[in-house]
């Protein structure tokens, strides 16, 4: 049986992949988001692009048979299986210190530090902060370009599969939100899960 792995409540997971192998994310509990990155083992400055990855794809969320490609325009993860909505947000940065200083709530968990500490467990540190996968994240957007914050659409066991185009190391964050519904209405933060195959 594949090993469950937590990442747990408002921290930061990562794991190493080689090509081929694949990562189920598991919305445990139906209304956590789980900010995601992956780099090129071989070269931490290459990493997963939302930027490059929206010109790639013409998409603003992807769907089955889509990658997500690098700042150097190649393929690193690809998704093979979605049992959510496929609700993905590809807009937001990761939330950091700054962004809870000005919503008044200094020295608050965030997302950028649990990717800093989730890649010290590994020996490993970006010289920068990735835009992020925002998996589960519901940013909707009006014709006129409007976005908001809304609680995720995915049910508890919710989960997508995404397969290593490339030797990679994802990362992982419970995103520590709180303070606006991205979590849930009652902005709870809570466990997720992830498996590698």
């Amino acid at each position: 049986m594949t090993e469950q792995i937590e990442i747990p409540a408002r921290g930061g997971m990562a794991a190493k992949l080689n090509a081929g192998q694949s990562v189920k994310v598991i919305n445990t509990h139906g209304n956590q988001v789980v900010d995601t990155w992956a780099f090129n083992s071989g070269d931490m400055d290459e990493c997963m692009s939302m930027e490059a990855t929206r010109v790639q794809v013409q998409k603003l969320m992807l769907a089955v048979g889509d990658s997500y490609v690098t700042n150097h325009r190649r393929s690193i993860l690809s998704v093979t299986e979605d049992t959510s909505p496929g609700i993905h947000d590809t807009l937001m940065a990761a939330c950091d210190t700054h962004r809870y200083a000005i919503l008044g709530a200094d020295d608050h968990d965030n997302c950028t530090d649990n990717l800093a500490a989730a890649l010290s467990e590994l020996g490993l540190q970006s010289s920068k902060t990735p835009s992020p996968l925002n998996l589960f994240m519901n940013i909707p957007w009006t014709p006129e370009g409007a976005l908001s914050y809304e609680p995720p659409e995915s049910r508890a066991g919710d989960f997508i599969t995404l397969r290593a185009e490339m030797d990679c190391v994802v990362v992982f964050s419970a995103c520590p939100q709180d303070l606006v519904p991205v979590n849930g209405a009652l902005c709870e933060p809570v466990e997720a899960h992830f498996e590698v195959a």
